[in-house]
């Protein structure tokens, strides 16, 4: 790995030549791209420059990246679109009521930094945030393909725009289109021409330099008609980019008199949302091409584009993020410290200044087409193709996500798209809402460590988006150079961002030079053979394949029923036993009903809790259901927990040890008169005299364990089986 630049005031000395070339490039590129994004989100063109000035000259001085390039954010250009027209309210402030709303979403942005909280970007999961972007594309490519084809589109739905554009290409304005074509053409095809100085410019700037002899050519300067195939199109400045003449008279200032409506504060924590997700996304996407794998500040980054954000808002700027195309091109062309973005920011103030008078020869169709391209490949086939890698799961999640931010809007896509996938999470773990909730917010996962140099990172239960923070804590515990094995053997459901948290993990601690192997995922099943693809772990079902044909036949020699699943698992937690101790699983009834009274015995997958780890036990348990009440208490060995398991007494106050019975067993009632009248020598001497280690009595059920907390065997159901029906002849007495 080549030696890591210096930071500073060092590093600009050491560096100024090479990042000053990178920032040359990413300036021409901004320029385009930037009045491009206002132009598209309805805002005034020089927002966008504003934007990008203020990314280069003031996130340099905050931000957590090295190389990462700041500008405006293509992400929000739908909400600026829906705000300009929610808070429009006849005073022409529309905008300015906009601005304020960057400056506050900014300021929380900011503190969102100053307290640590970069991470939480991490919890929304990349299938929804593809799914959002791709929609953003849509529409992007459905607001200007009607400036590139010079028609015009009432429609208030994205997908109305889309089926206008369709209905009235017959009616484009042919001068408009071949502008269009031009660049379109320059775009597609760019790196195809081998020709060197072609490259020495990059294709934005082709697409807006070879737009202007079009201008001149078809006179866009002044209004008038122009015929073609016998029809007449109109054509006139209203063509051309609009930018004053003095990039001074472009400033304008937020006016915070929306803030007591709720619309705008909708319009804020939206903006908060996408910029802060789409900027640490892209933050530690460019770590990754960083040729000397920097790792990006997430905390001080979320700091650092909150302030700009205020700083731009505050002059007539958009909001500000870490831009992808601009920041690829600056590690490209061999930029090594963030000055390289102070740099860029300083050129393109140079570019405005100069090309202001040349930048108003330029038809908007140049700036419209270069959209359109972008908007396609946010949302083009390939992108559909790319998703459905990871699973048809994952590729149901994205265009969900897609069509509901469509014809809503980005704040119901995000959380309608993060609440479908928990949706089939829940499905796909065959849980209860009650322990699917709790596999998922109350993981036992942990880390051991092995030995000095080994860790074992432990996950379990329900992994997945909401679960990547407590993960990032964990790994965040295992200290350089070490060895580490993350399993994931006691998970029910691992999720697509949490396998790609995981792998992202193994790759930065692997080119360290560190040993990391993931495991576990044996036993789990997936629609795709991808790594990061959601897998569901039914390794229960298929180990006991066997186990479940001899239960099978037991019940058949019994005349007894068997079920595989479990109708009411939740009856469990009626029991003091189980109230402390969260059931996982519950697999494998065999039942027999005989007038009022039912026996069932069942495999039980629960969680024991000692010293701030859970371990996870697997038994076999026996239910006598009643049709009359009996008394509440509980009886067991004297050291079968103590023996098992690490906590043994149950913590309830109602219940008073009962003196009537062996001193091998301890025994629990809520009455003693009441248990006096109930357990009569013939009861005593069963219970006594059999190999059940457990009873207890939740007052119309009595729950039985055997001898030990494993899976019983068959010699060991009969031995159950014995004890129920003795059990049930002498209490119908």
């Amino acid at each position: 790995m080549p030696v890591t630049p210096q930071k500073g005031l060092k590093g600009l000395k050491e560096n100024w030549q090479s990042d000053m070339a990178a920032a040359q490039s990413v300036a021409l590129i901004a320029l385009p791209l930037s009045l491009g994004i206002a132009i598209a989100a309805g805002a005034p063109p020089m927002a966008g420059i504003w934007s990008a000035v203020v990314g280069g000259l003031v996130t340099t001085f905050f931000r957590g990246g090295h190389i990462s390039v700041n500008g405006p954010a293509k992400g929000v250009i739908g909400i600026i679109l829906a705000g300009i027209i929610t808070l429009e309210d006849g005073t022409g402030q529309a905008f300015n009521y906009m601005l304020a709303a960057f400056v506050i979403s900014g300021l929380i942005q900011a503190v969102l930094g100053i307290f640590k909280l970069g991470r939480f970007a991490d919890v929304f999961h990349s299938s929804v945030i593809h799914g959002i972007l791709a929609a953003i594309g849509i529409i992007i490519f459905a607001k200007q393909i009607h400036v590139a084809l010079g028609t015009h589109s009432d429609a208030t739905g994205i997908v109305d725009n889309l089926f206008d554009a369709v209905k009235m290409l017959p009616q484009a304005n042919p001068f408009v289109v071949m502008t269009a074509l031009v660049g379109l053409f320059i775009m597609i095809y760019s790196s195809r021409i081998s020709y060197k100085l072609f490259h020495v410019i990059p294709p934005p700037i082709w697409v807006i330099g070879l737009s202007i002899p079009f201008a001149y050519a078809f006179d866009f300067f002044q209004p008038h008609d122009l015929n073609f195939l016998g029809r007449t199109y109109h054509v006139g400045p209203d063509l051309l980019l609009s930018v004053p003449d003095s990039i001074l008279d472009s400033i304008m200032y937020p006016n915070f008199g929306a803030v007591n409506r709720l619309d705008f504060w909708l319009i804020v924590f939206s903006i908060l949302i996408i910029t802060s997700v789409e900027s640490l996304t892209i933050a530690k996407a460019v770590d990754k091409i960083d040729p000397y794998k920097r790792k990006t500040d997430l905390n001080k980054d979320l700091t650092g584009i909150g302030l700009s954000t205020m700083a731009a808002g505050l002059i007539g700027g958009l909001p500000i993020i870490a831009v992808v195309i601009r920041s690829t091109v600056n590690v490209h062309n061999g930029a090594k410290t963030r000055w390289s973005n102070f740099y860029q920011g300083v050129f393109l103030l140079i570019l405005v200044i100069l090309l202001a008078p040349i930048m108003q020869q330029v038809p908007l169709a140049a700036f419209a087409i270069l959209l359109v391209f972008t908007g396609f490949k946010l949302a083009s086939p390939r992108v559909f193709q790319e998703i459905n890698k990871f699973g048809i799961e994952q590729l149901f999640f994205f265009t969900f996500t897609l069509v509901l931010t469509l014809y809503t809007n980005l704040l119901v896509g995000l959380f309608g798209g993060l609440s479908l996938i928990l949706f089939i999470h829940f499905l796909l773990s065959r849980m209860s809402i009650q322990r699917f909730v709790y596999a998922m917010l109350n993981s036992s996962s942990h880390v051991i460590k092995k030995s000095d140099n080994s860790y074992m990172l432990r996950l379990r239960g329900i992994v997945n988006f909401l679960g990547i923070l407590r993960i990032n804590r964990l790994l965040d515990q295992i200290p350089d150079g070490a060895r580490v094995q993350i399993d994931l053997s006691q998970t029910r459901i691992v999720g697509h961002t949490a396998l790609e948290t995981l792998y992202e993990f193994k790759s930065i601690r692997e080119n360290q030079g560190d040993e990391v192997d993931i495991v576990g995922l044996e036993n789990h099943l997936s629609s795709s053979n991808h790594k990061l693809a959601i897998r569901s772990n039914l390794r229960m079902e298929m180990k006991r394949t066997k186990r479940q044909l001899m239960l099978r036949e037991l019940a058949a020699d019994h005349g007894w029923n068997f079920q595989s699943k479990i109708e009411n698992p939740e009856y469990f937690q009626s029991f003091y036993f189980f109230k402390t101790r969260p059931i996982e699983r519950e697999l494998n009834l065999i039942s027999n009903q005989d007038g009022d009274i039912r026996i069932e015995l069942i495999d039980v997958t629960f969680e024991e809790s000692a010293f701030h780890i859970n371990e996870e036990y697997e038994t076999t348990v026996g239910l006598i259901r009643l049709s009359f009440p009996i008394p509440k208490f509980t009886i067991e060995r004297r050291d079968f927990l103590d023996r098992v398991l690490p906590l043994s007494d149950h913590k309830d106050i109602d219940y008073v040890m009962y003196p009537n019975f062996s001193k091998k067993f301890g025994v629990k009632v809520e009455d003693i008169e009441e248990m006096d009248a109930f357990m009569k020598s013939e009861l005593k001497e069963l219970i006594e005299n059999c190999k059940i280690e457990h009873l207890e009595s939740n007052g119309e059920a009595v729950l039985i364990f055997s001898n030990n907390l494993k899976l019983a065997k068959l010699h060991e159901y009969s031995t159950m089986i014995e004890f129920a029906e003795s059990f049930k002849k002498i209490i119908r007495k």
